[in-house]
């Protein structure tokens, strides 16, 4: 059993002041009785409950796919700039949403959103192998030597030793790099210490799970049950 307006607190973006004023107003029924005590027990699972008319479906964890657009924090909050975040559409939103794991600023395409710490947890542990596959484009054309040193472990310019890459060269100036670490700006960094700039960047896929090719930038769907499986699918040896 849990308190009604924890309930309804952790399923939407209401607060518990925006769901004691509900209940006064009478806009939140439970199997079809309107209820004007926010602390009324409920059963999440088999109990109907409206706000509004709209029936809250009980989720314990959400996943979502989006499509992430340049100049957008990947955070769940910031005073100064806009965050992945901020630009879901209402009916997404709900308590303690965050980015598994971060994307720059600059950078584009598959971000997933969640509020499964323990789901995050394991996409981003590098002990865990689950590879992620980023575009990116050069400021000149890639020498032969670059997937070389890629591949043999590429030390960055303070030192630090990054683990085994896989690289494929797509054109004369992009390739397809597969990483199962997230250091701050490790593409950007390792791409340096071969004497190149990145000029754009995307993730394309994490695991077996691949950018719905349907989303446009910002734009944000759920993840089937599949799809998060796929996450942790498509290690390579």
């Amino acid at each position: 059993m849990e308190r009604l307006d924890k309930f309804i607190s952790t399923q939407t973006s209401y607060s518990r002041k925006d769901i004691k004023r509900l209940c006064k107003s009478c806009d939140i029924t439970v199997n079809g009785n309107i209820v004007k005590n926010s602390d009324l027990k409920i059963d999440p699972e088999n109990d109907v409950v409206c706000v509004c008319g709209e029936t809250i479906c009980y989720k314990q964890f959400v996943y979502y796919m989006m499509n992430k657009p340049k100049g957008v924090l990947s955070a769940s909050n910031d005073r100064n700039a806009t965050t992945v975040v901020d630009i879901l559409p209402d009916e997404f939103k709900r308590k303690n949403l965050f980015p598994a794991g971060r994307l720059d600023k600059d950078t584009t395409g598959l971000l997933i959103i969640t509020d499964d710490g323990d789901f995050a947890h394991r996409m981003l542990s590098p002990n865990k192998k689950v590879y992620k596959h980023y575009v990116a484009t050069l400021d000149k054309e890639l020498d032969d030597t670059v997937k070389e040193r890629f591949e043999s472990g590429i030390v960055l310019a303070d030192g630090t030793v990054c683990q085994k890459a896989y690289f494929d060269k797509l054109s004369a100036n992009t390739a397809l790099v597969k990483i199962c670490e997230g250091k701050f700006h490790q593409v950007k960094k390792m791409f340096l210490a071969c004497s190149y700039t990145v000029v754009e960047l995307e993730r394309v896929q994490i695991g077996a799970l691949k950018l719905d090719s349907n989303l446009a930038q910002s734009e944000v769907r759920e993840l089937t049950k599949i799809e998060t499986l796929q996450v942790f699918d498509g290690k390579i040896d």
